[in-house]
């Protein structure tokens, strides 16, 4: 079965380019192209992709407030969304993480790790790299400094679920982590599913910002993969 994947960037050599890689590579299926954050959304509840490559920038409206009303209005059928920029240091790293995206890809990655990148997510592994994940630490640094960030309690977690929590932070995927704790995969992903659930989060990225904002995770300590 192909991964349906909806293309949101205001750049038409970016759409082109990316539309053309999806539909020539087998196992993936480009379900529509939007040149503006207002088409993302109407896109989105039309063609229901499993995986929006959502750019940041867009006139009309932002790849983030974009993301907000799709994930919003979505059903069962939850598409994940994967930011895509020009840096990695982009300044709307922290909130779109916050607010629900699945990771970030940078225009000029190659194309080949852009579809791993996708599967990636399509797996329910996160998609940030160390580079990244270090630009997120100094964003929530800057904003624990300007404003207060409402932290989900970690009470109703269990010591398991805190020490899966605690992983994901720093950067490792599902399998690692099993071998880490001596679990298989399966009961992972059920430590994971129920984290998630219990703090009310939407993606595997937001569980990295909740790490380490609640001191799970510390910088310096993020592995060199993305898992």
């Amino acid at each position: 079965m192909s991964i349906r994947v909806l293309v949101a960037d205001d750049h038409d050599l970016i759409r082109t380019g990316l539309t053309t890689l999806l539909r020539a590579a087998p196992g993936f299926e480009p379900v529509g192209v939007a040149a503006d954050g207002a088409q993302a959304v109407s896109l989105a509840a039309e063609t229901e992709p499993d995986i929006i490559l959502m750019d940041i920038r867009m006139p009309v409206l932002d790849g983030i407030s974009a993301m907000r009303q799709i994930l919003a209005a979505a059903g069962e059928h939850r598409p994940q969304v994967i930011m895509l920029t020009t840096f990695d240091l982009d300044e709307y790293i922290y909130q779109a993480l916050t607010d629900g995206a699945s990771g970030f890809l940078l225009k000029d990655t190659p194309p080949v790790r852009i579809l791993a990148a996708i599967k990636t997510v399509m797996a329910g592994d996160m998609l940030i790299s160390p580079r990244v994940t270090r630009r997120l630490v100094a964003a929530y640094g800057e904003q624990q400094r300007s404003s207060p960030v409402r932290i989900p309690p970690l009470g109703n977690l269990t010591a398991r679920e805190t020490e899966v929590l605690s992983l994901i932070g720093g950067g490792l995927s599902n399998s690692q982590i099993a071998g880490r704790l001596v679990l298989s995969e399966a009961t992972v992903k059920t430590h994971v599913k129920r984290l998630m659930g219990k703090l009310d989060l939407t993606s595997r990225a937001q569980a990295v910002v909740v790490a380490y904002e609640r001191g799970l995770v510390v910088p310096g300590s993020v592995t060199d993969g993305n898992g």
